[in-house]
């Protein structure tokens, strides 16, 4: 057992670490800028790190911050190409504005907007037909976890992602995995490391027995849910969790930072 574990933990070190922050439908001009003008102090190197801001204030950001240092994405696109698809922002007009990623799927937008795995599906296609690279979401909720069902719920969620890729492996290149559960987000309780590494090891297993092991191996699976600068250490020290999706602790550079640096101290190990 120790075995399996030391060899998970060298095939994790070859997967670049990754830190993302969603904003979600947070901040005005002057506290977006408060914020960049914060995280434009923090060391990023040797971690990918997004942060995805509300769509109106995407420029904002994207002025702000070094795009060496940092991605800015999206928190959302459309399941539809430009048109007349009224509110939609479709993938070829964030590529435009030269954003490269996006999120899909987030629990946010299935519960409150009715975007089940059949639109997750939809806009994974869309996406990549664009070229834009990917953080797709999934997650158990309480009831769910409790009835067992949290790898159905997962795997279900998985293959709609992989109907929205087709046959193309390398497209998984493109797409960052974020299991969050649901009843985590925004609780200020936290899956403990122990659960999120026994999920996030079972949804690598996946992807070696639906996709391939290659895919399996090199796929960033990272984790969301309450993370905090006192709880990530613990987390990300988990041979299958390859980063974060943070929350709230992403819009003050106090507590996004340190994140940050317990991700970039983990690598260097």
């Amino acid at each position: 057992k120790k075995l399996i574990i030391n060899m998970a933990a060298e095939k994790a070190a070859k997967r670049k670490f990754f830190v993302g922050g969603n904003w979600k439908c947070n901040g005005t001009v002057k506290s977006v800028t408060e914020l960049c003008d914060g995280l434009s102090k923090i060391d990023t190197k040797g971690v990918d790190v997004l942060v995805s801001p509300i769509s109106i204030q995407i420029p904002l950001v994207q002025s702000k911050l070094d795009k060496e240092a940092f991605i800015v994405a999206s928190q959302n696109v459309s399941a539809t190409g430009p048109g007349a698809y009224t509110g939609e922002i479709a993938a070829e007009q964030l590529c435009d504005l030269g954003i490269t990623t996006t999120l899909i799927g987030h629990s946010e937008r299935r519960k409150y907007y009715g975007e089940g795995n059949e639109v997750v599906t939809k806009k994974v296609k869309a996406a990549l037909a664009a070229k834009l690279n990917i953080v797709a979401c999934l997650g158990e909720s309480l009831e769910e976890r409790k009835d067992n069902k949290v790898d159905e719920v997962c795997y279900a969620s998985l293959k709609a992602i992989l109907d929205g890729v087709g046959d193309d492996k390398s497209a998984w290149n493109n797409i960052v995995i974020a299991y969050e559960p649901v009843w985590a987000i925004g609780t200020g309780v936290a899956c403990d490391a122990e659960k999120a590494q026994a999920t996030q090891a079972s949804l690598r297993k996946w992807f070696k027995e639906n996709v391939s092991e290659d895919v399996a191996n090199s796929i960033r699976i990272i984790y969301g849910g309450s993370v905090k600068p006192k709880n990530c250490e613990e987390l990300i020290a988990q041979p299958d969790i390859d980063g974060f999706l943070v929350g709230g602790a992403s819009l003050k550079a106090e507590t996004f930072g340190p994140i940050i640096q317990a991700v970039q101290k983990e690598g260097a190990k």
